[in-house]
């Protein structure tokens, strides 16, 4: 059985490589160099680099910490390997920041809590879907590579709680890069969003990977996800299908573009079928929204129904109605058997459903 996100934080990072593999061979760096090559608090390559170590080797203990002393733009984290729980929040201010994980394996490096939905608050009431975020970044030009971003709250030890989003990043800010990086959760795992209805922020994921159970990519941001992973678990709370939903995207009406995956995987630890591919969400925010989402070159195992691959949310708001495509997929989770149930793009309008097309004058890989 594989490792739940808390057992494999508890035994360490070395097992948990049955939670996706390494986007990059690992480099870990030594006693004598935690930080690898980039650099060290007595050779910094620029008088903005922090650095993040669990022991005191750095500058900080806490990444917590080291964001909360970088009081303009433009500074990089360079995170030694460890275990850091805590929340970290990113705001609008500090444009321009990157995190690195210092060891170049996003195995090595975990940004962890465990706040739900449903979880009370000190002052009073609960966090609420968006308080749950282990990591929030609301920072226009943010970078980060090689990280893991975790919630390892579980269903499981707390059967009274309602709320059971539990997000592991909340991303908001406008050309935002993830580079071979990690998200760990169930369900709502990573919030690709955006600060306002009126914003439409650019973000790009690359060579990432993504797991959980129920909406784990949802929200409504321009977000292109390439060379990635998304990987749906298994359930021990429900006896049937459907498990949950990898997608559900809430783009706003008035923006043309909304998640694009292109030349990614969709594979299983559930029985065949039991994975809807998406389904729309229609905030009661925005009850014009008008979810996007494109899925191409991408190869889809055979825990999505392949019949029956998008459902809706709302009757309401049914999928039908709104701008889900795909082209060129592969896998037993694409085949097209329903052809009413699974819209496709014709090549003229593929070309019109790129990395360069959503991203516009960004170039995030430059």
């Amino acid at each position: 059985m594989p490792l739940s996100r808390r057992g494999f934080l508890t035994v360490g990072a070395a097992a948990g490589a049955a939670l996706g593999p390494a986007a990059v061979p690992a480099r870990a760096a030594g006693r004598a160099r935690p930080f690898g090559r980039h650099g060290s608090p007595d050779a910094r390559p620029t008088p903005r680099t922090l650095y993040v170590h669990p022991g005191g080797a750095g500058d900080f203990t806490t990444v917590r910490d080291a964001v909360a002393a970088a009081t303009g733009t433009g500074y990089t984290l360079v995170i030694a390997p460890g275990v850091y729980r805590q929340t970290v929040a990113v705001g609008p201010a500090l444009t321009g920041m990157t995190w690195i994980g210092a060891s170049e394996d996003p195995r090595d490096v975990v940004i962890v809590y465990d706040n739900a939905a449903g979880t009370p608050k000190p002052g009073g009431g609960t966090h609420g879907t968006t308080g749950s975020a282990t990591a929030t970044v609301q920072a226009d030009g943010f970078t980060a590579r090689w990280i893991t971003f975790a919630n390892d709250w579980l269903r499981a030890d707390h059967p009274g709680v309602t709320g059971t989003q539990a997000v592991a990043l909340k991303v908001q800010g406008d050309r935002s890069a993830f580079h071979h990086c990690r998200f760990l959760g169930h369900q709502d795992t990573l919030y690709a969003d955006s600060m306002a209805l009126g914003g439409f922020a650019r973000q790009y994921f690359a060579h990432c990977y993504a797991e959980g159970d129920v909406d784990f990519v949802f929200g409504r941001a321009t977000a292109v996800f390439e060379g990635c992973h998304f990987r749906t678990l298994t359930r021990t709370d429900l006896s049937g299908a459907p498990y949950g939903f990898v997608f559900a995207p809430s783009t706003a009406g008035a923006n043309p573009r909304g998640y694009l995956v292109i030349r990614s995987r969709v594979s299983s630890e559930a029985p065949d079928g039991f994975y809807k591919l998406a389904r729309p969400w229609v905030p009661s925010s925005d009850p014009t929204a008008r979810p996007m989402l494109t899925v191409r070159d991408t190869r889809l195992g055979a825990g999505i129904d392949a019949v029956a691959p998008y459902a809706n949310m709302s009757g309401a708001h049914p999928w039908q109605s709104m701008r889900f495509a795909e082209y060129r997929n592969t896998g037993p989770g694409a085949t097209v058997t329903v052809p009413e149930n699974r819209p496709q793009l014709t090549p003229a309008e593929a070309r019109l459903h790129t990395r360069e097309a959503y991203l516009g004058d960004w170039r995030p890989c430059a």
